[in-house]
C-alpha cells in the first residue's frame, strides 16, 4: 500500500472533492497508473473498439499529405505517452528532428519512450513527466524547429466543451505561434456501435474502470469495497457523449485518506466522458481554442476525423 504522504497530492484532492459532491465524479486522467495504462492498451486492440484501428488507418492513408503540410525536421510534442502503433506512423511520415511525449504516468511514459527510441535510434526522444493540462516546460534543446502537437485517440472528447477550449488554448500557449496540431476526433454514430466500444464483451473496459477504485485503495489508504461496484456505460444524447460510471449495487460505507463516505445502491461515481462531434462542430471547437483548421481526413464511414490545425496569428474580429 502506498502511504498517504507519498501519494500525488492532486490525486488525493481530486478524489476527496469528487466523492464529497452531490454528483460524485473523479477526473478520467487518474485512470492511468501503470495497470490502467496496460488495460487501456488492451482496450485499443478489442474488436468492439473502433477508434484506434480507424485512426491508425487514417494516419497511414494521410501520411503523404501530412508530409507535404508539415515542414521537415519538426519537433513532435505528443500530449500523452506515445502509442506503439500510431506514433511511429507519424514519425515515419514526417521525419522529425525530435519527439517529446508528455504524460502524467511516469513509468508508462518511460517505457513507451524506450520502445520508440529503440525503433528510431537516430531520433532525439525526450520524455517529459507532467500533467499536460498544467504548465509544461518544453526541453530547451529543441531549437527553432517547428512544433507539431500530436493529440490522437480522440482524447479531446474526455473534456467537457468548456475544458476542451481551455485545453486547446493551453496547448497553443505551450507550442507557440506558428505551431501545428494534429488531433483526432471521434464522430457521432449509432448507439449500437458506440456502446459496445465502451462496454466490451470481454470486460476489459470494466476492469479499466474498476481499477480506479483499486488505485484509490492502494495510494490513498482507502477501503472501498470494489465488489460493490459495476461498470455502467450510458449514451447522453443531449450532451453528445458516452459516459462511464461506477454504479454502486448495495448500500456501503468506506473511507479514503481518513475521510468517511457512504453510498446507496444505485448511486454512481462518474469517471469518464467521451464527447462525439460532427465535422462542423469539431472545426468550431478548434477555432474557439485558437487553432485554425487547415486540413482534415475522415474514413469512408465518417466514424473518425484527423484534423491538422495551425496556431495562426490572432487578430481582432472585424
Amino acid at each position: 500500500m502506498k502511504l498517504q504522504g507519498t501519494a500525488d497530492p492532486q490525486f488525493r484532492s481530486d478524489v476527496l472533492s469528487g466523492l464529497r459532491g452531490p454528483r460524485r465524479a473523479i477526473p478520467a486522467r487518474w485512470f492511468y497508473d501503470a495497470r490502467g495504462s496496460e488495460l487501456f492498451d488492451d482496450i485499443t486492440r478489442l474488436p468492439e473498439y473502433y477508434p484506434t484501428r480507424t485512426e491508425t488507418a487514417l494516419l497511414e492513408s494521410s501520411s503523404s499529405s501530412l508530409a507535404t503540410l508539415i515542414r521537415p525536421g519538426a519537433a513532435v510534442i505528443e500530449f500523452g505517452a506515445g502509442s506503439a502503433t500510431k506514433t511511429p506512423l507519424l514519425l515515419e511520415a514526417i521525419a522529425p528532428s525530435a519527439y517529446v511525449p508528455i504524460d502524467i504516468s511516469g513509468d508508462y511514459l518511460r517505457m513507451s519512450a524506450d520502445v520508440l527510441q529503440s525503433r528510431f535510434p537516430s531520433l532525439k526522444v525526450i520524455p517529459v513527466e507532467a500533467d499536460f493540462t498544467g504548465w509544461v516546460e518544453l526541453p530547451a534543446d529543441l531549437g527553432a524547429a517547428e512544433r507539431l502537437g500530436f493529440f490522437p485517440g480522440s482524447t479531446i472528447g474526455n473534456f467537457v466543451p468548456r475544458s476542451s477550449v481551455d485545453l486547446l488554448r493551453h496547448m497553443r500557449t505551450i507550442l507557440g505561434e506558428g505551431a501545428k496540431l494534429l488531433i483526432g476526433f471521434d464522430r457521432i454514430k449509432p448507439d449500437n456501435v458506440l456502446i459496445p466500444a465502451y462496454d466490451d464483451a470481454a470486460g476489459v473496459t470494466a476492469a479499466f474502470n474498476l481499477n480506479l477504485l483499486n488505485r484509490i485503495n492502494r495510494e490513498l489508504d482507502g477501503d472501498i469495497p470494489v465488489d460493490a461496484f459495476v461498470h455502467d456505460v450510458r449514451w447522453n444524447d443531449m450532451q453528445s457523449r458516452i459516459e462511464m460510471h461506477l454504479r454502486c449495487t448495495r448500500d456501503i460505507r468506506f473511507s479514503v485518506a481518513g475521510e468517511a463516505f457512504a453510498m446507496h445502491a444505485g448511486d454512481s461515481i462518474h469517471t469518464e466522458n467521451s464527447h462525439k462531434y460532427d465535422l462542423r462542430g469539431l472545426r468550431l471547437l478548434l477555432r474557439a481554442g485558437s487553432w485554425t483548421p487547415i486540413a482534415d481526413f475522415s474514413d469512408s464511414n465518417d466514424w473518425f476525423t484527423l484534423v491538422l490545425a495551425e496556431a495562426a496569428p490572432l487578430f481582432a474580429a472585424p
